[in-house]
């Protein structure tokens, strides 16, 4: 038989509460209740909070938080703890506290990545260094595990110096900071090279204060542009400008250089603030114009090569690094100053005459008209006054013509010149541009280098015969061809002109003639020098008026005078058209006229 043992009474134990069914001692259940309902009340959703594991398997792991129960997490979570066991204390997240089973889920993976991305926010803040790990290439630059989030490396973010080959990188860890972060999207940007240039200021301020105008220094060609090469010179960069990389015109860097060359530079200024370094290497060398033979003198001939062309004119290159100019108007005799590029081209070997030469300032002057002869200096002889020939209008003028009769010898067609009989009021009614025109030469003005021309001057002078055919008192048919304040133009027969007042245009009715009309005309007066011919209708009338008024006077005063009055303008109408001067010389206005 074995004895039982006999247990002491609780001494504080309530037994009035017993009775009424509270058994939790001092404690109401009230109070239990509400401690227990606290306890649940200090985790939420979405948080991540410590866990102790209670049990690993081979695909689970049980996880306490302090719940009404334990959470299943699968264990691939924890494949990046290998040494996880029982006891361990893990960072989990609080999916949800109660799921539609009634079960408490977590995540050890989300926790992780909620740690890693408040880890990365917290570098980016404080401008911390971290590691980060180089899995593999992307376009356009590299991707790096940092705290279990996959970064973008740009690849000008990799070092200062331009990388060619990325591949170098891949599966290494290196040092980064957080230059971005897009919190919509969640996507990280680091950079090693703002790792690099932290250390590089430093030490590009102590090579900059070492720095002097005139210093001679070894760099690294880095880089190549259009408009110059970028040389290191230990940890700052200077620039080479196309302009000082030779003492000969440069198009393209690559034709001197090239990169990742060990080059000698020679500092030509720098900035202390700005950083900026300007380098040259042509300094260094002798300057080509101290090498140009000392033999070749104003006159001389000299062969090269047009490098560049302008409008004004084309620069040779007689020998790398010694230029000159060919001015435009030093290309040709004529006065008709075109492009450039109407005469040549770059590339093109030329001959050329030394017209200038300043060894002091490094300049000097050609021409290649000069290989020619002046023609202006026999112009006497070849263009002598009253010579004729053909000429190419080339401009026009209020006043007259500019023709070329050869390359650089012009002259002027003034506007009275141009016909005899034709009243021009400017020179593109006779004439075109580009046009060839017969002239005679009038004038040399060889110090000017100008003729004076003359085209009508080819023809003899029709005044000559119209002095006399339209003389004073004689009646012609004529068409008024233009009206004005001042009076009429009459056209008359052989191309001729001629103009009347108002108060000659007057008709016999009173009324006053009208544009297009043809009437007869009395010449009142004739100028041949002015080529001027002054009409009047009216005049006729007055004129018939006083014969008959004579008429009807006693026949035995004046019968001789009133017959010669009356007879003389019909026989001097009809006698002026048989003439065969006047035949001829209304088949040449004809023929002027066709032309």
């Amino acid at each position: 038989m074995t004895e039982s043992k006999v247990q002491t009474p609780i001494e504080d134990f309530d037994w009035d509460a017993y009775a009424n069914g509270e058994t939790a001692g001092s404690k109401s259940r009230e109070e239990l209740v509400n401690t227990y309902d606290e306890s649940l009340k200090t985790a939420k959703d979405n948080e991540v909070v410590t866990g102790v594991v209670k049990s690993i398997t081979k695909r689970e792991v049980r996880v306490d938080i302090g719940m009404k129960s334990d959470a299943i997490i699968p264990i691939s979570e924890f494949r990046y703890n290998p040494d996880l066991k029982v006891g361990d204390e893990v960072e989990v997240f609080i999916e949800t506290l109660e799921d539609k089973n009634g079960q408490l889920r977590l995540s050890h993976k989300k926790a992780c990545q909620t740690r890693s991305w408040d880890r990365v926010n917290q570098a980016l803040e404080n401008d911390e260094i971290i590691k980060g790990y180089v899995k593999s290439r992307t376009k356009g630059g590299m991707i790096v595990d940092v705290f279990g989030i996959e970064a973008f490396l740009p690849g000008s973010q990799i070092d200062v110096r331009p990388i060619r080959d990325y591949d170098v990188f891949v599966d290494k860890t290196m040092e980064f900071k957080v230059v971005k972060i897009n919190q919509e999207y969640k996507n990280v940007v680091v950079s090693h090279k703002a790792l690099i240039e932290a250390e590089l200021e430093a030490q590009k301020r102590e090579i900059i204060s070492k720095l002097e105008k005139g210093q001679v220094l070894e760099g690294k060609v880095k880089n190549i542009t259009p408009y110059g090469v970028f040389v290191d010179l230990g940890g700052v960069d200077g620039l080479v400008h196309i302009t000082d990389l030779s003492w000969g015109r440069v198009s393209d860097p690559r034709e001197v250089v090239e990169l990742d060359q060990d080059i000698k530079v020679v500092i030509l200024d720098f900035d202390n603030e700005k950083k900026r370094i300007a380098l040259g290497v042509k300094q260094l060398l002798p300057h080509p114009w101290d090498a140009l033979d000392q033999n070749i003198k104003v006159g001389d001939h000299i062969h090269g090569r047009v490098v560049v062309m302008a409008d004004y004119g084309a620069f040779v290159e007689v020998q790398p690094g010694v230029e000159g100019l060919i001015h435009v108007s030093e290309m040709s005799w004529s006065q008709h100053l075109r492009s450039a590029q109407d005469f040549l081209k770059v590339g093109d070997e030329v001959e050329a005459v030394v017209l200038t030469l300043d060894r002091e300032d490094r300049k000097m002057s050609l021409g290649i008209k000069q290989l020619k002869k002046d023609p202006w200096e026999n112009i006497e002889e070849k263009y002598a006054i009253g010579s004729r020939h053909t000429a190419k209008v080339r401009n026009f003028t209020n006043f007259g013509v500019f023709v070329e009769i050869e390359e650089g010898v012009d002259g002027l067609i003034h506007i009275s010149d141009l016909s005899w009989t034709k009243k021009i009021k400017h020179p593109s009614e006779f004439t075109q541009v580009g046009n060839d025109i017969e002239v005679q030469v009038l004038e040399i003005d060889k110090e000017n280098r100008r003729l004076s021309l003359g085209h009508k001057q080819l023809e003899e002078n029709p005044w000559d015969v119209f002095e006399t055919i339209f003389t004073v008192g004689s009646i012609h048919e004529g068409t008024i061809t233009e009206v004005m304040d001042k009076g009429a133009v009459i056209a008359l027969e052989y191309g001729v002109e001629g103009f009347a007042t108002p108060k000659h245009l007057v008709k016999e009715d009173g009324s006053q003639a009208k544009l297009d009309e043809k009437l007869n005309f009395k010449v009142i007066e004739f100028n041949k020098d002015s080529k001027r011919i002054i009409l009047s209708h009216s005049r006729i009338a007055e004129d018939a008026n006083k014969t008959e008024t004579r008429a009807q006077r006693p026949a035995a005063k004046k019968p001789r005078r009133e017959e010669e009055a009356v007879a003389a303008p019909a026989i001097e109408k009809t006698t002026l058209g048989d003439l065969g001067a006047l035949k001829a010389l209304k088949e040449q206005m004809q023929k002027e006229e066709r032309k």
